[in-house]
Parts: structure tokens; sequence; C-alpha cells
């Protein structure tokens, strides 16, 4: 008879508990996702109970909070908190968003807190980027021109040819997209995912770059780009408010203009 068990740290047990201090009438709960690779303990959610009033109005000021005055040994990534940088993108109460722009006025009950979803955890809410960051780099995300010589100033574009690049140009590859969806949960190691394909096409799209064919023919894989079923994800949880199903079903397209 076959025996089927779950594979270590697959299951998510109780974890502590940290009530708000004595007074405090405008509280709520953070349930935040935690695991350390120290130990062999599968991952547990502590429930932190925060004191709105002594906090700033986004996710993100709750967890520097928990951090520097309840427990030091939450790990996280921030920097700007400006929504920029990207860095700090968790999934929080269901969606792929960013601490630092998500309010916490906007969430109903209590906050349930996870790292992006799918991705190697490195510890708590920080998840292992190394894989993505490959990805971006297999299609080289620089402009790439032949002519010589180099022009001695700016390569210049039109208006029009400059407008071609807003809703690409925008993106801080907080990989929220690529993470929110299921074809790149299933096969990330061969299908490129949105945050990838977004920026693929916002070189092909730049009239300064010289590289158009040799990028597509680099696209050309069953499973590279052709993975992408259409199922809306990225674009719904972007935090940018950026369309990468859109950059994807133009690159599907040039594919099909290039074969007549």
């Amino acid at each position: 008879m076959v025996e089927f068990k779950l594979p270590r740290n697959s299951t998510v047990g109780t974890g502590r508990t940290f009530t708000a201090p004595p007074g405090a009438t405008n509280v709520k709960s953070f349930r935040i996702y935690r695991w350390s690779p120290d130990n062999n303990d599968n991952p547990v959610i502590d429930t932190y109970e925060i004191d709105l009033d002594r906090i700033g109005p986004m996710v993100l000021d709750a967890l520097i909070h928990i951090k520097n005055d309840i427990d030091p040994t939450l790990t996280f990534r921030r920097s700007c908190r400006e929504g920029i940088c990207g860095s700090c993108a968790m999934n929080i109460a269901g969606e792929n968003t960013l601490a630092c722009l998500k309010p916490i006025r906007d969430l109903q009950g209590d906050v349930a807190i996870y790292p992006l979803p799918h991705m190697p955890i490195v510890k708590d809410l920080v998840p292992n980027l190394d894989g993505a960051y490959a990805q971006l780099r297999s299609i080289d995300p620089w402009l790439k021109s032949d002519t010589l010589p180099p022009p001695d100033s700016e390569r210049l574009q039109s208006i029009e040819e400059r407008a071609e690049l807003d809703g690409m140009w925008e993106c801080i590859l907080c990989f929220c997209c690529s993470t929110s969806c299921p074809s790149y949960w299933w096969n990330g190691d061969r299908y490129l995912g949105p945050a990838t394909l977004l920026a693929a096409y916002r070189w092909i799209a730049d009239s300064r770059d010289e590289y158009a064919g040799e990028r597509l023919d680099a696209l050309e894989d069953p499973m590279k780009l052709y993975a992408c079923r259409t199922i809306m994800n990225c674009t719904q949880t972007c935090p940018k408010g950026l369309n990468p199903a859109k950059a994807i079903g133009r690159l599907k397209e040039l594919q099909m203009e290039r074969k007549g």
C-alpha cells in the first residue's frame, strides 16, 4: 500500500500571540507567516495585536513597529517606503502587493501576511528571487545597438516613440505579477513570467534598440512565452497599475506577424 506523506515544513501551525498594550482601544491583529531555515520546525503564524494609534497608516508601518518594538526576530525586506524599490512585496490579505502602499484602513478584520507565493523562502516574509532575476538577465534588459559610431549625445526619440514605452518603464520588478500567475507557479523554471516578459517587450518596443528580431527569436519557445494562458492575475495585482498581460499579448502578435 502506498503511503503519502507531506514534505517537511509543508504544514503551518499556530505560533505565538503578542497582545496589545493595556488601554489600547484601536487594535488590529496581524497574522504573520514565520519560518526560519535555522531550525527544522514547520512554519507558524504569529499574531500581533497592534495599537493603530501608535503607528502610521500603511501595512509597512505595522511591520516596522513589530520589528522595532515587539519582536526583533521578524524578517522582511523594505527600503524606499514610496512604492519605488519593490522590496516590500508580499501577500497581504490574499493579494500580492507592496506593504508600503497598502493602507491598513482598507483591510477588514485580521490581516494575514505571507511571503510572495510559490517562491523559495529565505526567512519569514523574504522570498528567494534568484531565479526570477536570472530570467530577467536572460532577456538582456538593456539597450542594444550596433550603429557606429555611437552618437555623441543622447539617442533621441519622437514624442510618439517615447509614448510607446509608457506602461512598461514604470515596472519596479517587485514580482507581484509573476508570483500571482498560476502558469508561473507550475512552470517557473521554463516560463519567463509576466515581469520578465513585460521587460522583454519594453526593449522590443524601444525605437532606439536594434535587436528586436533577435529578441523575438529568443522568445520563440513553447514555454518561455506561450505558457501564458491569459489568466490576467498579473494585471489585476500589479501595485503600479501596469498591464503585463497586454505586453505579453503584443509579443504573441509580433511572433505571428513574423510568420506571415
